[in-house]
């Protein structure tokens, strides 16, 4: 069953966790199981690969993990990963445990790790896992889905009490540098605005106009959705509120967004990709993304896919933009 002399297998999580990498977790555990191999966690990501944290996984050990947030092999930053001395330990101990491939579920960083491990001669596959969407070559990575629908809850929750009080609320999202949640969230729950990075050079007072023009046209609330991007929510309310009169309230969604059972979407997703993982492996392959595009299950060369570049569609955005003027364009 074995190929390219691929016995061993480890797999591990880096970077911030996403709802749906138990998942991933589990389907390269048991595809790996399944097609005879011997698979291995390694806890604490890329910090815990240079002390060795490593056990043998068992089919067991994944059991009922699906459904669960977070990730049961923990994850965390590691700067020493960044440095040629730390690569060049981090493949010896793959080395010293027998570890033939590994796969690593992460963003963009953890990628670059991995594409340094598969220079220095560890067969290496990264699997997407980031709740920013921000990795260029793929559409979908483990995770969005989920935050996303747990920031739509959160902001329609929200919008009742902000609609009670009558009150401009500003709700900030996460994402990064990425616009992909706040506009995701923002035509998901018609907010009256949406503040992205990769437009940054928005006009605060025809936010401000927009907002009294609205209120005399009878709208009693008004909702802006702040991409963590762009951030100083606090600020924004205080500076809204002195020039409307109106009160103006800002909650930042924060680490919510992380946590949670995964949806459907994100459990499939993450589960095919974690099969397709381990198969890139068995095929002899190395250095490669796992990616969803188009409709397909694919892979990119890792250098390929961290030298992409990814923007918000355009046409989202100008319809997020036009659906909301229902009360100043007449």
């Amino acid at each position: 069953m074995y190929h390219k002399g691929i016995k061993v297998i480890g797999v591990l999580t880096s970077g911030g966790d996403a709802p749906g990498m138990n998942a991933a977790i589990r389907a390269v555990v048991r595809r790996g199981l399944f097609k005879g191999l011997k698979v291995k966690g390694i806890l604490k990501g890329y910090d815990g690969l240079l002390q060795g944290e490593i056990t043998d996984m068992s089919a067991k050990d994944v059991s009922d993990i699906i459904g669960r947030g977070g990730t049961i092999l923990y994850t965390a930053r590691c700067a020493e990963m960044r440095t040629p001395e730390g690569q060049a330990q981090a493949a010896e101990v793959c080395r010293q445990n027998g570890i033939d491939g590994l796969i690593v579920i992460g963003g963009d960083g953890s990628f670059a790790g991995a594409g340094k491990l598969s220079a220095l001669g560890i067969n290496t596959i990264g699997i997407p896992g980031t709740i920013d969407l921000d990795i260029a070559c793929t559409d979908y990575s483990i995770g969005f889905d989920s935050a996303v629908n747990t920031a739509m809850q959160a902001i329609d929750k929200v919008r009742d009490t902000s609609a009670s009080h009558e009150r401009v609320s500003i709700i900030e999202v996460m994402g990064r540098n990425a616009g992909y949640l706040a506009l995701w969230a923002g035509i998901a729950t018609g907010a009256e605005d949406i503040l992205l990075p990769e437009e940054y050079n928005y006009n605060e007072q025809e936010i401000i106009t927009q907002i009294i023009e609205n209120r005399k046209k009878g709208k009693t609330h008004h909702i802006i959705i702040n991409a963590e991007g762009i951030g100083h929510s606090q600020e924004l309310a205080k500076r809204i509120e002195a020039a409307t009169g109106i009160e103006t309230r800002a909650t930042i969604l924060g680490h919510m967004q992380r946590g949670g059972s995964p949806t459907c979407k994100d459990r499939v997703y993450a589960s095919i990709m974690g099969a397709y993982a381990v198969d890139l492996l068995l095929a002899g392959k190395s250095s490669r993304v796992v990616a969803f595009r188009g409709g397909e299950y694919v892979d990119y060369d890792i250098q390929e896919a961290l030298e992409m570049h990814k923007g918000l569609p355009g046409y989202q955005r100008e319809i997020a933009g036009t659906l909301s003027y229902n009360y100043v364009k007449d």
